[in-house]
């Protein structure tokens, strides 16, 4: 039985830090937006 709650315990723990990663990345880290520019052959845009 010990070895389940370890197993359980050593899971929660590694839940937590991945939950934990995700917020961090999630609040703290703002993406930067840019410009794009796709250019489009002339053939492609006529029937």
């Amino acid at each position: 039985m010990p070895s389940i709650a370890k197993f359980l315990i050593t899971l929660l723990i590694l839940g937590g830090i991945g939950y934990g990663g995700m917020f961090a990345l999630a609040n703290f880290v703002k993406p930067e937006p840019k410009e794009v520019t796709i250019r489009i052959p002339v053939k492609d845009l006529r029937p």
